[in-house]
């Protein structure tokens, strides 16, 4: 059996930058083992499979390199560029299932991908000395934001951490505290951000660690953007209608740009809206073999030499 996965690299600004993901179209006969042994092949964050639905258009699930999760936006980003690309859509709405239920993605002619996220779940607030050692922040920076830490989920529960100017690049996070962390309170991961000043058209510039799910620091997180608008909105603004755009990545020297959108009215969220572009980066053939291997090894293909395969291969 031979898999074919599309490596796409997601939020791209002006088409260089971005999160990689690996994409898998026609996925209806892979297990959940196959998926997650091709998505430890592929070595990204995440990985998309797209299947067929009998009720709407598509049917998406996601695996980083340790296991399934219920939604990746730059992995469903990543997907449906490559179907309008590859001709398999056209521009317009389309609706994919996925753990988190049902979601709208609206491909505009440009290539422009648009992202209904689900409505916000408001799950918590942590105090800021409970933050503080997980990103290498003392007490006092944190608390002089005087904006508050919460756990907000629109797909995924991250933790939304404000930082003030100029400290967003200073976080040095201790992985085993923020997994150990993130593991007790049922959390994905930690979503810091910086408000931007003046005029550079950037709404905050933003930095996400998701260490349990093997994922040190991540270039462009679709589900944590959209948490973090209705963040924002909640709190700083008080128009019905907000529009972001955030950068990500800069740290990482990989810039991305994510533009999100909240809908509200004076009772509720209506509408959560994450959106960008993305940028086909290469293909990659994976074999049953190697499949096989992954699945029993537990080891990257990527890391391992053809001669290590061959050896693993003769157990």
């Amino acid at each position: 059996m031979k898999v074919d996965a599309f490596l796409v690299n997601s939020f791209t600004a002006n088409g260089s930058g971005g999160n990689p993901a690996g994409v898998v179209l026609q996925a209806d006969n892979l297990s959940n083992e196959q998926k997650l042994a091709i998505a430890q092949v592929v070595g990204y964050s995440e990985t998309a499979f797209v299947s067929q639905d009998d009720e709407v258009d598509f049917g998406l699930s996601f695996f980083t390199i340790t296991g399934e999760v219920d939604f990746c936006g730059h992995a469903t980003l990543a997907a449906f560029s490559i179907m309008y690309k590859k001709g398999v859509i056209t521009a317009g709405r389309y609706v994919q299932r996925t753990k988190v239920g049902l979601l709208a993605v609206t491909i505009a002619s440009n290539g422009q991908i648009v992202m209904e996220q689900k409505l916000p779940e408001y799950l918590g607030v942590f105090g800021y000395e409970a933050i503080s050692e997980l990103i290498g922040i003392d007490v006092k920076t944190l608390a002089s934001t005087q904006l508050p830490i919460e756990v907000i989920s629109t797909g995924l529960p991250d933790i939304m951490v404000p930082v003030p100017f100029g400290y967003l690049d200073k976080i040095q996070v201790n992985e085993h505290l923020l997994s150990e962390f993130c593991k007790k309170h049922d959390l994905v991961g930690l979503h810091a951000f910086e408000l931007c000043e003046g005029k550079s058209g950037l709404t905050a510039s933003c930095r996400n660690f998701a260490p349990l799910f093997g994922i040190p620091e991540e270039s462009a997180t679709g589900s944590a953007s959209g948490a973090l608008a209705c963040y924002l909105s909640k709190y700083l603004s008080s128009e019905h209608m907000n529009d972001f755009t955030f950068e990500q990545g800069r740290a990482m020297n990989c810039v991305s740009i994510i533009t999100a959108s909240v809908e509200s009215n004076e009772l509720a969220t209506l509408k959560v809206m994450v959106g960008g572009f993305a940028q086909e980066i290469g293909q990659q053939q994976i074999f049953v073999y190697q499949i096989r291997i992954a699945a029993r090894s537990g080891v990257l293909i990527s890391s391992v030499k053809p001669a290590q395969i061959l050896e693993m291969y003769s157990y």
